[in-house]
């Protein structure tokens, strides 16, 4: 009975581990080792379990569950992403994906918080009344060339990583209207007046909102899009808007 006590208190785990502890004192002492270890690990979860996912809460900085916050509170509805490095220096740190924010948006994976923040501001509160005022009508839907892309700056081979490279900058090409009208940057720039006059309004707009902004008249590899994100371009911080 004193044996029986001594291994219970460092093997016992269940009542079953118990009644086999008692079962096996019957037998040689070495025999009951070796089988009891095996029937109480195998009773005991011996195998480690697989760690549970964390929320994105423990794993952003401050500043971005700050920025989370204050998005909850604008009725944005979002997922926090892991934080991921890859080859070449490109990173996802403190990304989220937009799910909701009021329009249909094509192509947005990760985003820095800060970028996300300023996109749906920049939909809700510029977008969404410059068609209307000059377009007369709503839009449906916003089109993107997506967010993140681990490359360098206009695609080169060699030279900076783009802000694309850090999920830190989207690129906008056309808006769809509830009549079924497309409006494009690649066609509404130097389309009609009320298509210029609506990118236009868009372009200065995003400039109040976001570190860069490039357009149709920066150079032809934005013909057909405006680039923008979070990067302050200038020595005194203002935006680089062009």
């Amino acid at each position: 009975m004193r044996i029986k006590l001594v291994i219970l208190s460092l093997f016992g785990c269940t009542t079953k581990v118990m009644l086999y502890v008692g079962v096996m004192l019957w037998g040689s002492f070495h025999r009951f080792l070796l089988v009891a270890s095996v029937f109480m690990l195998a009773s005991c979860g011996g195998r480690e379990k697989p760690e549970q996912p964390h929320s994105s809460a423990n794993m952003t900085s401050e500043a971005a569950r700050q920025c989370m916050a204050a998005l909850q509170t604008k009725s944005v509805r979002f997922a926090g992403l892991p934080d991921r490095s890859f080859d070449g220096g490109c990173r996802t740190m403190d990304t989220i994906k937009l799910l909701d924010f009021g329009t249909p948006t094509t192509n947005l994976g990760a985003m820095t918080c800060p970028l996300a923040s300023n996109f749906t501001d920049w939909a809700r509160f510029a977008v969404a009344p410059a068609a209307k005022q000059y377009l007369g009508a709503d839009v449906v839907k916003i089109e993107t060339m997506g967010t993140f892309n681990c490359r360098n700056i206009n695609g080169g081979r060699s030279g900076r990583l783009s802000e694309h490279a850090f999920a830190n900058a989207v690129d906008v090409s056309a808006f769809i209207l509830r009549d079924g009208r497309r409006i494009s940057v690649l066609d509404g720039w130097r389309g009609t007046s009320e298509e210029q006059a609506f990118l236009r309004r868009l372009h200065q707009s995003a400039c109040k909102r976001f570190g860069t902004v490039l357009g149709p008249d920066y150079n032809a590899a934005h013909a057909n899009h405006f680039h923008f994100d979070m990067a302050k371009s200038m020595s005194n911080g203002t935006s680089f808007c062009r």
